[in-house]
């Protein structure tokens, strides 16, 4: 089996520091499924809390509350330590920073799924974390959830292991509700109300995460087909029985088969708050299996490019589809509801009928 795991701050550091018991912990637990035959990428956080113990500084030290000052600093020692660890259970580390962009644009996109593929196929553990160092808000993922789970799609993984502070997904915060219930496993196609109101949201203060973002995260996975596991990451030793495919934690499971590559790379694309709203017709024809034309559309969401990936929504703000945008927001706003053979009288210029060709276009 291929799977992505990721580990959180408050699973690789303790008392704000790079918790070097428990990664060896991590370090043998690995070991033990790449002897099984598992293939194996890493989506690592750590970065910024090293740095900030290098530093010795405190959370609010405002010299060195740059962000990507202290993942400067602290990646080589995060990576150094790694190094170190797996290095005692004969396993070659490899680093791989990203950005959106490299997961926007298609040549990049492609280009990190090959050395990926390479890394995997000569026994290399990559380990991945995002590119602080240079990424702006406009070319971040933004946590290491999504980013975990846009790199399983990226390499075709079949599972996806968030590990957390908590033993699993509650239907409650089990530290204000000590009768929160776990939840052990959700076989629907759409993840509930119910359980998106219990992933509330909020951060550590070590982490930019918290059970909504790895809602989030199993959302796009389980689309992509692949099961997603949240586990206690106090306890490494649950990797092996996670994987076997016992009752550990919480398990999404998937809600498709595997996809294409082509619809993988659409679907990686993606940004909140970016898309549009279509009336029943367009939603129709959509199913049917056509393009999205303009004339169908009915508001535009957010700023986008032409060739940016947009989510579909129906009248009742249900995603619906995502696709690759042959137009950009402000030309697509001038040309809501209107028909194809008008959009050349409207703009100046067309680059064709359709805002989303049926190719380049992803079914929710």
């Amino acid at each position: 089996m291929r799977l992505v795991l990721k580990l959180g701050s408050s699973t690789v550091t303790r008392d704000g520091v790079l918790d070097a018991p428990r990664l060896i912990d991590y370090a043998r637990a690995i070991s033990t499924l790449r002897d099984a035959g598992h293939q194996l990428v890493l989506v690592s956080s750590g970065a910024v809390a090293a740095g900030r113990a290098a530093m010795r500084a405190q959370a609010n030290d405002p010299v060195v509350v740059n962000k990507q000052m202290l993942a400067a600093i602290g990646q080589p020692r995060l990576m150094a330590l790694y190094g170190e660890l797996f290095g005692h259970y004969g396993l070659t580390v490899a680093q791989v920073l990203l950005t959106r962009a490299d997961l926007d644009d298609r040549r990049r996109y492609l280009n990190a799924r090959n050395t990926f593929e390479a890394m995997l196929a000569a026994g290399v553990l990559p380990i991945v974390n995002e590119n602080d160092t240079v990424a702006t808000e406009e070319i971040r993922v933004g946590d290491n959830d999504q980013l975990s789970a846009l790199v399983c799609s990226l390499v075709d993984a079949r599972l996806l292991v968030l590990m957390t502070d908590q033993t699993g997904f509650f239907d409650a915060n089990p530290r204000t509700h000590p009768d929160a219930r776990l939840i052990e496993r959700v076989d629907d196609a759409e993840i509930s109300a119910t359980i998106w109101a219990a992933a509330g949201g909020g951060a550590g203060a070590l982490g930019t995460g918290g059970m909504l973002t790895k809602l989030k995260a199993a959302e796009i996975a389980r689309r992509n087909g692949a099961d997603v596991v949240i586990a206690d990451g106090r306890a490494p030793e649950q990797l092996d029985a996670l994987v076997r495919g016992e009752s550990v934690g919480t398990r999404f499971c998937a809600t498709a088969p595997s996809r294409d590559a082509r619809s993988r790379y659409i679907l990686a694309g993606l940004r909140d708050g970016v898309g549009v709203r279509v009336d029943a017709g367009a939603v129709d024809a959509l199913r049917a299996g056509k393009s999205l034309l303009g004339v169908g559309v009915r508001a535009v969401d957010g700023e986008f490019d032409r060739g940016d990936t947009v989510a579909v929504h129906d009248a009742d703000s249900r995603v619906i589809a995502r696709g690759i945008a042959n137009y950009g927001a402000d030309e697509l706003r001038r040309i809501a509801g209107k028909r194809s053979s008008d959009v050349a009288a409207v703009l100046g210029y067309d680059f064709g009928p359709e805002f989303i060709h049926r190719n380049d276009l992803v079914m929710w």
